[in-house]
Parts: structure tokens; sequence; C-alpha cells
């Protein structure tokens, strides 16, 4: 087996090191990215970096920022969300398996898996809670335990919903309490197994309660397991809450995730994540407004009208009608996670903007994202380059950890999902 494992790293190495020279990715940050000519490769560029952990260390964060350890050594935590009352939730999650569909596969999820932790996940969700004003939670419980790989979480009203990879769930919650029994009332089933390349189900609701969004991503990176795989994927569902009856809101996003609402002008935003083994500056991940009934161009095009040369049959037809994102993030960043920051907990620098979690390259060389961005806006629309505000997740070419959710505590506090280090980030002014 480990002879096989190091024959199967030599090869993607030797393969991956035929191609373009990459560009500086902060050339492709802002609304109009340089985009290369497209490259195929038998295998993709894999370049993963070595896992560490944090021991005392911290990440780096601005002069005017401070940031500490709200909880240390949870399995995989992947999403954050802070309750009206200030407790603190934190999905604790993982991928499921899925069948090798081609063989260059067991290359690509050998290389890959180096890059996430080495620690199984709980699939459940964890309350933090400070009882005594410190700051710091001294209360820490299983909320919700035997869930099914779960990542969305959002309260309306006295129903909390939970985005599991494969439905969406509602739980009683009563305010105060540390944990909930049961399994939850299923609201809808989502697209899961026995294909569920990206599982993760993003999730909110519209400010009067009665839809959620959810973010389903697609089931291959290029269709590589045909149409039928895709059904109803790459796309954002709006779920009525009072019936679970659903409709596709926006299609042809690859794998979208960190669905918010903008403050000012209440429109859906979200993260998504991009296609690869076009090169190490194709495609870029992207920050964009979500428009009713809008198409983003997966597969069969990519930032707006660029013809994707591997999709077959070819579609011209959607090819045209797709929309060219707002803001491009630059290229194979893993955005997963995002916050408009609407406190007043942090410098006046960084408020109106949105906060990035970037959970970082496995497929480029040299690495990009495994940092948080902040992106300024102004009328509702990203107004600048974004600015790098937590980062030394990465170190020597070593990860020492990989932001994942975001969320703003009763504060204004910036809070980090990290799951490589198994840590709940802080942020607050200095």
């Amino acid at each position: 087996m480990k002879r096989a494992a190091i024959l199967l790293s030599a090869a993607a190495l030797l393969l991956g090191a035929c191609g373009p020279e990459p560009v500086n990715p902060k050339r492709q940050i802002g609304a109009n990215p340089p985009l290369p000519e497209p490259h195929q490769y038998l295998l993709p560029p894999m370049k993963v970096p070595a896992r560490g952990a944090w021991g005392d260390a911290t990440p780096s964060v601005a002069d005017s920022l401070r940031i500490e350890a709200l909880a240390k050594n949870l399995a995989n935590p992947r999403m954050v969300y802070a309750l009206p009352n200030n407790d603190i939730l934190v999905v604790e999650s993982d991928g499921p398996q899925e069948p090798i569909s081609r063989p260059k596969s067991i290359a690509v999820k050998w290389i890959e898996s180096r890059a996430h932790s080495a620690n199984a996940a709980g699939n459940r969700i964890i309350l933090l809670r400070d009882t005594n004003g410190d700051g710091l939670p001294d209360v820490r419980t299983v909320f919700i335990d035997h869930l099914v790989h779960p990542f969305g979480v959002v309260l309306v009203g006295n129903d909390l919903y939970v985005a599991n990879t494969d439905a969406v769930l509602r739980f009683a919650y009563r305010p105060g309490e540390t944990h909930i029994d049961g399994t939850g009332t299923k609201l809808t089933d989502l697209p899961g197994g026995p294909i569920d390349h990206h599982w993760t189900k993003s999730l909110t609701a519209s400010a009067d309660g009665s839809k959620l969004y959810v973010g389903v991503g697609s089931n291959s990176n290029i269709t590589e397991n045909g149409m039928e795989a895709e059904h109803e994927r790459a796309a954002i569902w709006e779920i009525d809450r009072a019936s679970g009856a659903h409709r596709l809101y926006a299609t042809g996003t690859r794998n979208p995730s960190g669905l918010t609402f903008e403050p000012t002008t209440h429109a859906l935003w979200a993260v998504v994540n991009e296609r690869d083994e076009l090169g190490p500056d194709l495609v870029p991940d992207y920050l964009t407004s979500i428009k009713d009934g809008g198409f983003y161009g997966w597969p069969w095009s990519y930032w707006g009208q660029h013809v994707d040369p591997r999709v077959y049959p070819q579609r011209p037809d959607m090819v045209k009608q797709a929309i060219v994102p707002d803001y491009s993030l630059s290229s194979h960043v893993a955005p997963l996670g995002v916050v408009f920051n609407t406190g007043n907990g942090l410098p006046a620098h960084y408020r109106g903007g949105a906060f990035v979690g970037e959970h970082g390259s496995w497929d480029r060389a040299p690495y990009n994202g495994y940092k948080v961005v902040y992106v300024p806006f102004a009328h509702g629309r990203p107004s600048g380059t974004a600015e790098d505000v937590v980062t030394g997740f990465l170190r020597d070419s070593t990860a020492l950890g990989r932001p994942v959710g975001l969320a703003l505590d009763r504060h204004g506090s910036l809070l980090i999902a990290d799951d490589l280090g198994g840590t709940v980030w802080r942020v607050s002014a200095r």
C-alpha cells in the first residue's frame, strides 16, 4: 500500500509538472480577472501542504485586530453559527465516501485527502456558552448528535434548521437549552448519494423566514459522472418553509456556498468554487449576487461565455445565457464561508463589506487561499480589492489550519471555523 501511494504521488507530480506558468493570483482579484487559455491534463497539477499543528501559535491579523482561540480540540469544525443569546454552534462534519468513477480519481483522492484533518469528524453540532462574561466559553456540550454530514445551520423563530448532505431537518429550539434529543423532522430531501461529490450544503433563510436557500454542489468536476448524476445539482434551491416544496432559484453554480443576504440591497450572495484541471489560473472562484432564475455557466462555460472544451455535447444556447459573476477571488482558493460585517465590534475600516473564508488550494502551485479576506462594499456592490485579514494558516509549506465557515457573534467579533486545526478562532478589535 505504501509503495502504491508513493507511485501515485510520483505520477501526479510528474504529470502535473507540465503546463502553463501560474500568474500572480492578485491579478485575478476583482470584476475583470485575466483568463489564460485553458490547458488540459492527464493528471492535474496537485500540490498539497504537509499537515501541522498550531501548538501555542495563532493565525496572524492586522495591527488593529487581535485573535484568540474560542475553542480547541474540535473534531473537524466546518461551520459556525451564533444564536441570538450568544451561544455559538459549531458544526463538526466531513464528507461521505464516494465511488471511484475514473482511474485518475484514485490519485486525485489520495493526494487531496492529505489536505484534510486526519481526525474523524463528529458529524454533530457542538454548543459553546460563556456563562461568566469573560468572553470565553465555559460550557461545551453536544447540542445535536448523529447527523449525516451536516453543514449549514439557520434559526427561524424557534425552528432550528440543519442541512445534512441528504436532507434539511427541523428541530424545535428553546433558548437556553444545551442539548436537543431526537432526529428532527425532515423538511425536504436533498441530492445525496451514492455519488455525493460536493457534499456540503450551505443554508440561509429569507428575512421574513418564509423561504430557505440551500447551496447544492455538482456531483463531478465537469460532468464526468454523466448528466443524470447532476439532476438538480450545481444549483441554489429555494425551499418553502411551510410545505417543503422547492424550486431551482439559480443554476450553473458548480459548488455554491456561504449563502447570505447583503444587508443594504437584501440580495442573495454566495461564493462559488469553480472547476479544476484547466490550469493554475483557471477557473477563478468567485463571490457574486445570485439572481432569481440566473444561470452561471456550469458545465458548458465559465466566467460568462468562456466555453469549456471538455463538455459534450456543447450547448451554445446555454452559454449565451451565462451570467458573468460579480467578483473574482482568484483561482483555486476554495471559498466556503461568507459573512457581511453588520456589527460594530471591528474597526470601521471593515464595516459593511464581506469577509470570505478561503479553504485553500490543493491543485495549484504555488498555493493560493488559506486565509480570510475582506471585500469592501459600497451601495451593495464590491468596491475595491480584497484585503488579507487573517493569514498564517500556511507556514513554510505546512498547513496549520484551513478556514471554512464564518459568523459574527453578538459583540460583532468575527468567528472562524478552522477544520484542519480543530479550532474556532475569534477576531476582535485590539
